[in-house]
């Protein structure tokens, strides 16, 4: 079963149609790259309203299919999500995004929303550094010329 049939599936079985517009967007989900703005999906998904394009994102988020990236520009970027609960690093180079799913931030949640009488209902977290690939090109790369006066 394709990737696509596995969303379709998804989605059906929590009663939401897929009509024409929203498997283009999913079509369109499917060929973009590894991470993707909503604008990336518009271009993709050729004659799709801007409205259906942020209600099926906003649907696909629900359901855990796809997740928010937030990149360290502040640019809001979106991943195909095949698992549950976790968390990205970013390298601030390349832009690469690699998903973790080890969250030992569980204990500080709880102390948080114990002292703030909040009920926490979820975090979201982005740990921003650079990848090896990077840091390999980075070290490879001649030292700039020192200038003197």
């Amino acid at each position: 079963m394709s990737d696509l049939d596995l969303i379709i599936q998804r989605l059906e079985l929590r009663g939401h149609r897929v009509t024409p517009s929203r498997r283009r967007v999913l079509e369109a989900l499917l060929a973009t790259p590894a991470h993707f703005t909503v604008d990336d999906v518009l271009r993709e998904a050729l004659g799709v309203g801007r409205a259906t394009v942020f209600r099926t994102m906003k649907l696909l988020l629900d359901l855990n299919v796809v997740c928010r990236v937030l990149m360290e520009d502040g640019s809001l970027h979106y991943r195909m999500s095949p698992r549950g609960h976790h968390h990205h690093l970013v390298c601030r180079s390349c832009g690469r995004v690699e998903d973790f799913s080890t969250c030992e931030v569980g204990p500080l949640v709880e102390e948080l929303g114990r002292a703030t009488d909040y009920q926490i209902e979820g975090h979201w977290l982005e740990v921003y550094g650079r990848c090896q690939s990077c840091r390999v090109l980075e070290s490879a790369r001649p030292a700039p010329p020192v200038v003197t006066a």
